[in-house]
C-alpha cells in the first residue's frame, strides 16, 4: 500500500514538516509496511519556502532586511535548482516579527519585501514565487515599490513615509526609478485568500482588525488604499482595486500586480506546481493530509481542499486530520472520505500521530 502524506502547518503548533513525521508515525502504528510519500505543503504564507525546497531541491538562503516597522531582521528566501526564487512576505513584514503591543498597521511597511525581491535578482533569478500570508502590513505593497526604486510622492513632491496610512496624501507614483532587471523577471504571487484590495471584502476592513486596526483606522486604511489604487491606475495605467487576491498580505498582491506585473494564484496551485503533487500522488491508496482547523473557509483556497480536489481527479480517497474543527466544517465534509480531528490532551505531535491511527483503524475496517 502507498500513502502520501502531505499537510500544511499547524498554525501555532507544527511546522508542516512536523506535521508530517507525526502522521508518518501514526500511519506506521497500524500499516508498518506500507510506502509513504511524504509531502510538507503550504498555501502561501509561513512554510511555503521550506515545503517549496524541500520538494523541488534548492538551498535556503537568508538576507538582512527592513522588517514590518523597519528594524533589521534575517529573513529566510528559498533559491531552487532551476534558478525560481521562493520569498515568504511574512519573513520580512511578518505579523510574528512584531511584538503584539508594537503592532501598528498605519506606519508597518513591506520595504524588507522589495528588499528580498533585490536579494533575488542579485543572485540572478528571473522567476520568483512569493507566498502572500502571514502579513502585519496594510500598505498594498508601497513599500516594496520603494525599495524597488518606485517614488511614492506627496502634492509636495515630498517621498512618502512608510506605512498604508500614508497612502491618503499619495499625489504622484513615478517608477522611472524602479530596478531595470524587474523587466526580465516574472512573478507570481502565492494566496489563499481572494479579497479585493478595498471595500467591504478588501484587506482593510477584513484582515486590519487582526493587525491591531480599530474600526475608524480600519476604514481609514481602506480609504486610503482605493485613494492609492486610483492613482495606480491613473499613473501606470494598470487598474488592481477589484482583482480577486489584490488584497491578500495587507494588498500586496495589488503593489506586485502594479510594480512587478505579477499574476496572482491560489496557493495550492503554485505549491503544487512546484513540488510535483499531482504526479506524486497518482498511483496512491490514500493520501493523508491536515491543517490546525477545518471550517467553513477551507474550501475557499485552502491546501487541504487543494489536496482534496486533485486527488479527487485520480480518484483516491483522502483522510483529513485538523487540529480542531471549526464554524461551518460539515460544509466541507463531503471532500474527504474520513475527518478525524487531533483534539484532546497532550503534545501535539502524539495527538495527531494518535488521530491518525483512530482514522486508520476505522478506514481499514
Amino acid at each position: 500500500m502507498r500513502i502520501v502524506i502531505a499537510p500544511q502547518e499547524y498554525k501555532g503548533t507544527l511546522t508542516a514538516p512536523e506535521a508530517a513525521a507525526a502522521i508518518a508515525e501514526g500511519v506506521r502504528r497500524i500499516l508498518p509496511t506500507a510506502e509513504l510519500t511524504i509531502i510538507p505543503l503550504a498555501d502561501g504564507g509561513p512554510g511555503t519556502v521550506d515545503a517549496i525546497v524541500h520538494a523541488a531541491g534548492g538551498s535556503v538562503r537568508r538576507a538582512r532586511v527592513h522588517g514590518p516597522m523597519l528594524t533589521p531582521v534575517d529573513a529566510a528566501w528559498g533559491l531552487l535548482d532551476n534558478g525560481t526564487a521562493v520569498i515568504e512576505m511574512a519573513a520580512a513584514a511578518g505579523l510574528l516579527l512584531v511584538p503584539e503591543t508594537d503592532c501598528d498597521p498605519r506606519i508597518a511597511s513591506t520595504y524588507g519585501v522589495g528588499e528580498l525581491v533585490l536579494a533575488a535578482l542579485d543572485a540572478g533569478c528571473t522567476e520568483i514565487i512569493v507566498g502572500l500570508g502571514g502579513s502585519a502590513t496594510n500598505d498594498g505593497g508601497a513599500g516594496m515599490a520603494q525599495a524597488l526604486g518606485a517614488r511614492l510622492l506627496d502634492t509636495d513632491g515630498r517621498e512618502l513615509p512608510p506605512g498604508g496610512a500614508a497612502l491618503a496624501r499619495l499625489h504622484t507614483i513615478d517608477v522611472s526609478g524602479l530596478d531595470s532587471r524587474l523587466a526580465g523577471l516574472n512573478v507570481l504571487g502565492a494566496t489563499d485568500v481572494r479579497n479585493p484590495l478595498c471595500g467591504p471584502e478588501g484587506a482593510s476592513l477584513v484582515y486590519g482588525p487582526q493587525k491591531g486596526a480599530s474600526p475608524q483606522v480600519a476604514q481609514k486604511l481602506d480609504a486610503a488604499l482605493r485613494h492609492y489604487a486610483e492613482v495606480i491606475e491613473r499613473d501606470l495605467g494598470i487598474a488592481v482595486a477589484e482583482v480577486p487576491g489584490a488584497g491578500a498580505a495587507g494588498g500586496l498582491g495589488a503593489g506586485l500586480i502594479a510594480f512587478l506585473h505579477a499574476s496572482i494564484r491560489p496557493g495550492i496551485d503554485v505549491i503544487a506546481e512546484a513540488v510535483h503533487l499531482p504526479e506524486r500522488i497518482r498511483g496512491a491508496d490514500l493520501v493523508l493530509t491536515g491543517e490546525g482547523r477545518l471550517d467553513g473557509q477551507t474550501a475557499f483556497g485552502k491546501t487541504v481542499a487543494g489536496v482534496a480536489r486533485i486527488a479527487s481527479a485520480e480518484e483516491i480517497p483522502v483522510i483529513v486530520v485538523p487540529g480542531s474543527l471549526g464554524e461551518g466544517w460539515e460544509s466541507v465534509r463531503p471532500l474527504f472520505a474520513a475527518v478525524e480531528p487531533a483534539s484532546g490532551e497532550g503534545e501535539a505531535t502524539e495527538r495527531l500521530a494518535t488521530a491518525v491511527e483512530q482514522a486508520l483503524r476505522t478506514w481499514t475496517t
